[in-house]
């Protein structure tokens, strides 16, 4: 990926509504030199889409958990991301190297709720789980450092 290419995604991936203009005055092109690269990077799959930051407790999610899960069965087939994809306080389904196969990134109303939804992943898929609650999230969507073709890495900047 060419330097100015990795500048405009740093960009947008720190502020996903900042407009060709602005990207412009950023990475010193023009603004449709700067759409044309944009449009390019979607259609390549770089930049997948543009999403909200939702402030969870605002909408009345503001407990946070790790659920670690692994089959009862290790014979059974690995398909616990398709039994689970019904449940949207599931946020992230990450499969894992280790004791479990997937960690779940899950968001809910109060701890009754995570109990609840524990005995719906469990009874879902049939796997058992390991619950780390979070107590509070220092940093979070944070923008990638991208490096260049060597591998090395670019100072943050702003």
């Amino acid at each position: 990926m060419e330097e100015i290419d990795r500048r405009i995604v740093t960009l947008l991936a720190r502020d996903g509504r900042m407009s060709f203009t602005d990207l412009a005055r950023e990475t010193g092109l023009s603004v449709s030199a700067v759409h044309q690269r944009v449009r390019r990077l979607e259609k390549r799959g770089v930049v997948r889409g543009y999403a909200a930051i939702i402030d969870h407790d605002a909408v009345g999610l503001p407990m946070t958990a790790f659920v670690s899960i692994k089959p009862i069965d290790p014979a059974a087939p690995d398909d616990a991301p398709d039994r689970l994809a019904h449940l949207t306080a599931i946020e992230a389904c990450h499969s894992v190297a280790g004791d479990e196969s997937y960690i779940l990134k899950v968001r809910v109303a109060s701890p009754v709720a995570l109990e609840d939804l524990l005995q719906q992943i469990r009874a879902s898929a049939n796997v058992s789980t390991r619950t780390t609650v979070v107590l509070s999230t220092p940093y979070e969507h944070r923008a990638p450092e991208l490096a260049d073709e060597s591998g090395a890495g670019h100072e943050r900047t702003g």
